[in-house]
């Protein structure tokens, strides 16, 4: 455990790597931020869009964009951090006095570490609120008759009737996505607005050709008083667009954990695959793992042949690197959806592979 304790060459190395991974986040995540800005610019003018919209819209997931792009940068950032060290002697100094490349390697980390805990905060607290009022400005851009309320879900005016649904997902097909509104409230309003009839149903779906609505409750109201009638599924004459209302349904990968638990919960309740959903939630819970593994097995590269040379070499290294790693494991999860393997095992896989690697490299060479 000794070997452990904070020591004068964890400052160094610290101080390093903290240094360069705060500058290439900076910088990689502001050149996304300067990239979706001129693509939302673009959009303005759109059913009142301004150019302050496109503004507000790139600042609101500035903050999923800084969650996104933290292992690209931890990957990149370490390597140019002890690249810096190696290219100044440094570390060939480090080694004179005994330590091994794996302690070395520890420090590193050990600062990515203290990072990610402040990352995994941001993705599921200010993240996911900033793309909740993104997605709600795109909406109201797309379409001036639909917007999102928060808490009280989706709303929508359909003529003389106003629509609320507490939730919205989209299944994929093979031919369609099916869009299903879930919780669906329908006001219809008379010419002086007074409502004369309200419909709620569990849920209504688009097939690719009509709405339906299943368990369905009606109740009319008139001179003589209210009338209720309940269905278990009827035909639901709406001209919602459903791939509008694509629009409001936040990517499983935008969304925090709690609300892909409830969403899984629902989908299993149904009997529905929650398939996007799960490997969402697991890569979000593997997320700190898969960064600290990657930065470990990209050290390796900071020592050796390395240190002589320049920035050029390691950010290609570091590149190479990240999108090997982002192709690992789009493959692992696509081959465990085909092929039935649990999302926890075809998320984890990855970073046991990884870390194996590691461990057998540490092992080696030390």
């Amino acid at each position: 455990m000794a070997t452990l304790r904070v020591k004068r060459v964890d400052w160094l190395v610290g101080t390093a790597v903290l240094a360069s991974i705060l500058m290439v986040w900076l910088v990689i995540t502001g050149l996304d931020a300067v990239v979706q800005l001129m693509r939302q610019l673009g959009n303005v003018g759109k059913n009142g869009y301004t150019v302050t919209s496109a503004v507000v819209y790139v600042l609101v997931t500035f903050p999923r964009r800084l969650y996104e792009m933290f292992g690209n940068a931890a990957l990149i950032g370490g390597l140019l951090g002890l690249g810096g060290l190696a290219a100044t002697n440094e570390l060939t100094a480090l080694r004179a006095c005994g330590l091994s490349k794996l302690r070395i390697a520890v420090s590193a980390v050990g600062v990515v570490a203290i990072l990610i805990l402040g990352v995994v905060i941001l993705g599921e607290t200010a993240a996911p609120w900033g793309d909740q009022k993104a997605q709600a400005m795109q909406l109201r851009m797309r379409s001036s008759s639909v917007g999102m309320g928060g808490a009280s879900g989706l709303w929508a005016r359909d003529g003389a009737r106003v629509i609320n649904a507490k939730g919205v997902t989209v299944k994929r097909t093979e031919t369609h996505n099916v869009v299903q509104l879930h919780d669906v409230r329908v006001f219809t309003l008379t010419p002086d607005g007074q409502v004369s009839r309200f419909d709620w149903a569990q849920t209504a779906e688009h097939d690719g050709h009509q709405w339906v609505m299943d368990k369905v409750r009606s109740t009319t109201l008139d001179d003589k008083g209210t009338h209720s009638t309940t269905v278990d599924s009827e035909r639901w004459d709406s001209r919602l667009n459903p791939q509008v209302l694509e629009l409001s349904v936040i990517q499983p990968q935008y969304q925090p954990m709690r609300d892909l638990r409830r969403n899984i919960k629902y989908l299993e309740q149904n009997g529905q695959n929650p398939g996007a959903y799960a490997n969402a939630f697991w890569g979000r819970a593997l997320y700190p793992l898969n960064v600290l593994v990657l930065v470990l097995c990209a050290m390796p590269f900071s020592f050796g042949t390395l240190r002589s040379g320049g920035l050029g070499k390691r950010m290609f290294i570091g590149m190479l690197l990240a999108i090997g790693w982002y192709f690992l494991q789009k493959a692992m999860v696509s081959f465990g959806t085909v092929y039935g393997v649990p999302p926890l095992m075809a998320n984890l896989l990855p970073a046991v592979i990884l870390a194996v690697i590691a461990w057998l490299y540490f092992r080696k060479h030390g």
